[in-house]
């Protein structure tokens, strides 16, 4: 069997890294990965960026070795990723952080509203069920992460989770104030605009669970593969957008 030789150089400085003897010709690139993990512990192989030209594109982890256009010795530049976590760890924590929060406003837990209203409770039935509907929405959201969807990916650089909590966080911090205010005041249009939003908002859920599902059959479990969604335009952000935004007009 004829082996081949790999050489992993830094893509910035251009210092060998690594050099690997009698690589199997069939080898993946995560495999080389693994073994290029092996003599740097400190790069795992989600962390790694393995491409042919310095500024090249990064090879897939499912592409074979010698199927690449490089001949018995190959050179492999190599570029850190920065930390990385998973996809499953991002979306847990963006939704139990809102959970969590929204929960934290209906409670009226001290130091938000004054101490006169620790702990008590709104009078307006709306206002319970805005917290039912709110928290139903990001359990659906929790449960969807772990049992339905499927990522192509499997990590993203950690400084992101900090800019995807920001938004939603933040943004039921800003629902969950007002809505659980104590001098909040039942809807201008009263129990009508409240049935209205309820039921579109149900509707939201039924149709951002029903896309949700049409995606994950459109990726066999296991695979990278990813397939054109038939109609090609989705509504599912449109779903999960109006989803939380509907609970505002309850009130």
């Amino acid at each position: 069997m004829k082996y081949y030789e790999v050489e992993i150089l830094d893509a910035k400085t251009r210092e060998k890294l690594c050099f690997l003897d009698k690589v199997e010709p069939n080898a993946t690139i995560a495999e080389i990965k693994n073994l290029f993990h092996k003599t740097h512990p400190q790069w795992y192989p989600a962390r790694q960026s393995l491409r042919l030209d310095p500024k090249g594109r990064s090879l897939k982890d499912e592409d074979i070795l010698q199927n690449l256009p490089v001949g018995t010795t190959a050179t492999i530049y190599f570029r850190d990723l920065g930390a990385q976590i998973s996809w499953v760890t991002v979306f847990l924590t963006e939704y139990a952080g809102p959970l969590v929060i929204y929960l934290l406003f209906y409670f009226r837990v001290p130091f938000i509203y004054g101490r006169k209203y620790d702990f008590t409770s709104s009078k307006y039935s709306v206002v319970h069920l805005a917290c039912i509907c709110h928290s139903f929405h990001y359990i659906k959201r929790l449960l969807e992460t772990l049992f339905v969807h499927r990522f192509s990916h499997g990590t993203m650089p950690l400084r992101n989770i900090f800019k995807n909590c920001t938004y939603y966080w933040g943004f039921a911090a800003w629902m969950a104030y007002y809505i659980n205010h104590p001098l909040y005041t039942p809807p201008a249009y009263g129990h009508e605009q409240v049935k209205l939003a309820l039921i579109i908002f149900l509707f939201c859920q039924l149709g951002n669970f029903s896309i949700h599902i049409a995606l994950r059959n459109l990726r066999p479990a296991g695979s990278k593969t990813r397939k054109i969604p038939y109609p090609t335009k989705t509504p599912s952000h449109g779903f999960s957008y109006w989803s939380p935004a509907l609970i505002i007009p309850m009130r």
